[in-house]
Parts: structure tokens; C-alpha cells; sequence
């Protein structure tokens, strides 16, 4: 598109900023903070609500590490009130420009 070489040594950031295109992690992020403020606020009890709260008790765990769900990035920015806070839809709003900066900082 701009007809740079590796050897140009340009960075990402400015070669975006060129062709005015979004830095996709930051899209994702933002999504998927719409997505569990849209998911928090329902009052009945939806399948979504539901599997994000669900916790695994029975059996054994495997070796290593927890496998990461989606949740927790949520839950690291916000703590574990963040389904509380989601009901607030313009608070919620307000706060994800800062809170995605700083979870794409975290990530």
C-alpha cells in the first residue's frame, strides 16, 4: 500500500496512522467490552450470563497453568463488581476508552 521494506524500519503504529487503519487487538478489545456490558445487563437468566459465571467443581484439574477465560481479562480491569457496574449503561460507556487503553497496556 505504501510501498515500504522491513528494511525501512517503520513501525506499526505510524504505518496505521498512514493508512488510517484501526489496530485490530484494540477492535477486539473494545468489542469484547461492549459485549460483556451488553451480556451484564439482562435481568432474567440467560444462557450468557449463566456460562460467564459458571464455575467447574467436579473432577479433577489438569497439570499446569489455568487455561484463561473470558472473563478474566474483565474481571483483572475491573474487579469482580464489573456485572454491577455493567448495569449502568452510560457509566459503562464512559469508562471503556481508559479501561481498553489500559487492558491493551495489561494484555
Amino acid at each position: 500500500m505504501l510501498g515500504l521494506k522491513l528494511t525501512d524500519k517503520i513501525s506499526c503504529k505510524k504505518i496505521r496512522n498512514k493508512t488510517q487503519v484501526s489496530d485490530i487487538a484494540q477492535y477486539i478489545a473494545k468489542q469484547k467490552w461492549k459485549w460483556a456490558g451488553h451480556m451484564a445487563r439482562p435481568q432474567d437468566n440467560r444462557w450468557t450470563l449463566r456460562v460467564t459465571e459458571w464455575k467447574p467443581r467436579n473432577g479433577k484439574r489438569s497439570r499446569g497453568r489455568q487455561a484463561r477465560r473470558w472473563r478474566d481479562d474483565i474481571v483483572r480491569t475491573m474487579g469482580n463488581t464489573w456485572t454491577r457496574e455493567a448495569k449502568d449503561k452510560e457509566e459503562w460507556r464512559r469508562g471503556a476508552e481508559g479501561l481498553i487503553l489500559q487492558w491493551m497496556g495489561g494484555a
